[in-house]
């Protein structure tokens, strides 16, 4: 125990010592001369960029995230200058004399630089747990970098590896791969973004052509980013033949639906059978097309619902689209009178009706046709145009309740079934009617 205790207080004394060197030292006053110039410097820099530069013209038209990273860049302009003048210094001084008389500068460089990364990430990140390792992980590189630690640390995460048919795989590496790759996707999905932003605006592609673009180029991105991340950390892509050969029997074995669906997404948007803001009708579900994915289509039904329908559903069952060739939709309205009226009177009170109700088509004439004698009285056909087959029901509804009016106000009448029973030998010997109303 007193072994122990004596080794702190030798361990203590000897900083003591070190650190009082360094503080009487001209070489201390003299970085610390430069460290404070150099801040300076860097404030008085950065009211000058502020002032000269303005960041709503600059960054006009640029991706959102990389408006927001530039926005951060110019507000840390004075850590930027104040980067780049210590790190100017740092090599003036490890040219002019011992390194160990700039340690001060390195120190500074290292701190601010660490502020620096930290500030840019965590500004385009919305993930509080990513942004505290990202902040974790900043400082721990700085403070080993500082006491000198970095390079046996980077070594330390080297020694260990594992072989797995010609790739070595070691901690290190896999620190490396993770870090390019969100760095890689990050960028792919600005550039996927800024991308699919400018197709969008086409108005020479047709909405499918423009869906199919747009997943093409995320695609594309997507795998280029990640082939270049790879060979940027030494990871031959010949050594990945074993995992891709794996991956085929996976998709062979148990993602034939996955892949089903993502061919037939891409039949979907090649062949133009629907595309957003068609109304389609596939089974029990009815709706207009919201988006279409890499999976499944997006149908909202317009009350609040959206059915999520697989690309294979669409391929192998039946599919009615409303709006295919045409957005003009026949509204077909069925209803009877009894045979007290005059058919041809009934035939052109509808025809005016559907003329007078808003949103029927004027360029098509209505018509309405007698299509049957039944035991209750006539039936009557009568048809319209519309040009959106959302409004089909509330078309079909206005041109009901006007017909109900208007044979309120002509005396027609609607049949109804009329039963009449006989009770015989019972408590009711009396002949009874019953009509019951439809």
């Amino acid at each position: 125990m007193d072994l122990d205790l004596k080794d702190v207080l030798e361990f203590l004394q000897t900083v003591a010592r070190s650190i009082g060197a360094e503080v009487t030292s001209p070489w201390f006053y003299l970085q610390l001369g430069l460290v404070l110039s150099g801040a300076g410097i860097a404030f008085a820099a950065s009211a000058a960029v502020r002032a000269r530069i303005d960041m709503t013209s600059l960054a006009m038209g640029w991706p959102g995230p990389l408006r927001q990273l530039l926005r951060v860049l110019l507000e840390s302009v004075t850590t930027v200058v104040f980067v780049i003048l210590m790190r100017i210094a740092r090599t003036g001084m490890v040219l002019w004399t011992w390194p160990s008389r700039s340690y001060l500068l390195a120190v500074a460089l290292k701190l601010a630089l660490a502020w620096l990364v930290i500030r840019l990430i965590t500004s385009v990140i919305r993930s509080t747990f990513i942004v505290q390792i990202v902040s974790i992980s900043a400082w721990l590189v700085a403070a080993l970098s500082i006491i000198g630690q970095l390079d046996n640390v980077v070594d330390a995460l080297d020694s260990f590896s594992v072989v797995l048919g010609g790739l070595r795989l070691t901690p290190l590496l896999v620190i490396k791969l993770g870090v390019l790759l969100l760095s890689v996707l990050w960028l792919t999905n600005i550039a996927s973004n800024f991308v699919e932003s400018r197709i969008t605006r086409s108005t020479d592609l047709t909405p499918s052509i423009q869906v199919l673009l747009i997943k093409m180029v995320r695609m594309g991105l997507m795998i280029f980013g990640i082939a270049i991340a790879i060979s940027a950390v030494g990871i031959n892509l010949s050594a990945l033949a074993i995992f891709s050969g794996a991956a085929g029997v996976g998709i062979g074995l148990g993602l034939q639906r996955i892949v089903a669906n993502f061919v037939a997404g891409i039949i979907l948007l090649a062949d133009k059978s629907v595309k957003p803001g068609d109304l389609v009708t596939i089974g029990d579900s009815s709706g207009r097309i919201s988006a279409m994915n890499t999976r499944y289509i997006s149908v909202a039904a317009g009350d609040g619902r959206e059915f999520l329908i697989p690309n294979e559903d669409l391929v192998t069952q039946k599919v009615t689209n409303w709006t295919y060739t045409d957005k003009n939709t026949l509204v077909k309205v069925n209803f009877g009178t009894n045979y007290d009226a005059d058919p041809r009177l009934v035939c052109k009170l509808a025809i005016e009706i559907a003329n007078e109700t808003p949103r029927t088509l004027k360029s098509k004439s209505p018509s309405c046709l007698l299509t049957e004698f039944t035991e209750a009285g006539m039936k009557f056909s009568l048809t319209c145009w519309i040009a959106d087959p959302s409004y089909m029901d509330s078309v079909k509804s206005e041109v009901m309740l006007s017909l109900w009016d208007a044979f309120k106000r002509e005396g027609i009448r609607v049949p109804y079934p009329v039963r009449e029973l006989r009770v015989r030998g019972g408590a009711l010997p009396v002949e009874t009617t019953v009509e019951v109303p439809t």
